[in-house]
């Protein structure tokens, strides 16, 4: 019965302690893998902490793209709009270019219609008075403008505001030619030399002028031009055309010029209104 008892403690004993070393496996079993979950935690929660600060990253640089984004719309926008301005700016400086070009164009225009006139008033001029000498009148155009200029010997005696009948022939033709031609604007100017007058005259002044009225009252009163294209002045001995130092430059100094030109209204418009659409 003894031996028997001893056998069964025996298998208990034999029992107990192969339970506990199983006991015993599992329970490092468990703690190996707790640890190892334990460890493969942390390193999830350290790559979780960087895809989180990745993330932030991301946002971050998402953030500044988009203010980019933002600032370049802004840039784009103020950009268009400049542009829109310059095209404006543009289309409005060559409208005004384009203008600027027709008036000119026009102002050409009338300035060969000018010249072509004076051209044409010079020829008549020449064919009204071809049966005078060189040395009594020459006609000329200067600064779009002729000249005909008459010489004492042909219209006054020395020193004197009376006209001499030839010089009333010549007057005559060339108002023939100033009637038939209304257009036409005169301006009559005396010219003296330096020597002082001894006359009724008070000086050269005076005698200029004197003679310069003679042909304007013989062209208006005797020849019916129109007075209102008339003008006379007299410049004494300051506008000389050659030395007053000889005899043949002070007689080429003594002198009646009739300046005629065409009429310039038209030109004269255009200029004032280019004038004042440039202010």
């Amino acid at each position: 019965m003894n031996r028997n008892l001893h056998l069964g403690l025996s298998i208990v004993a034999s029992f107990l302690l192969l339970t506990s070393c199983v006991s015993s496996k599992k329970f490092k079993a468990s703690q190996s893998a707790l640890e190892s979950a334990r460890n493969d935690s942390a390193r999830l929660a350290g790559k979780v902490a960087d895809q989180e600060a990745a993330i932030g990253q991301l946002k971050q640089q998402i953030g500044d793209l988009n203010k980019k984004v933002e600032d370049l719309a802004s840039q784009t926008g103020r950009l268009s709009s400049d542009v829109a301005n310059k095209n404006s700016q543009l289309g409005k400086s060559r409208e005004e270019l384009a203008e600027q070009q027709r008036k000119l164009e026009q102002l050409q225009a009338l300035m060969d219609q000018q010249k072509r006139a004076t051209q044409e008033i010079r020829k008549k001029m020449s064919d009204a008075l071809v049966g005078f000498k060189s040395s009594e009148l020459t006609v000329s155009v200067k600064n779009g403008k002729v000249y005909v200029s008459l010489q004492e010997n042909l219209l006054f005696p020395s020193g004197s505001a009376v006209v001499n009948p030839k010089g009333k022939e010549a007057l005559g033709k060339l108002a023939e030619v100033l009637n038939n031609n209304p257009d036409i604007t005169v301006n009559i100017e005396g010219h003296t030399d330096t020597v002082p007058i001894r006359t009724r005259f008070r000086d050269n002044w005076d005698l200029s002028t004197a003679r310069a009225n003679a042909i304007v009252r013989i062209l208006t009163k005797d020849y019916k031009v129109d007075p209102v294209r008339v003008e006379a002045s007299g410049h004494s001995q300051y506008d000389p055309v050659s030395t007053n130092s000889t005899p043949e430059g002070r007689a080429l100094n003594r002198r009646t010029e009739i300046i005629l030109s065409p009429r310039l209204d038209e030109l004269y418009r255009l200029l004032e209104t280019g004038s004042t659409s440039d202010n």
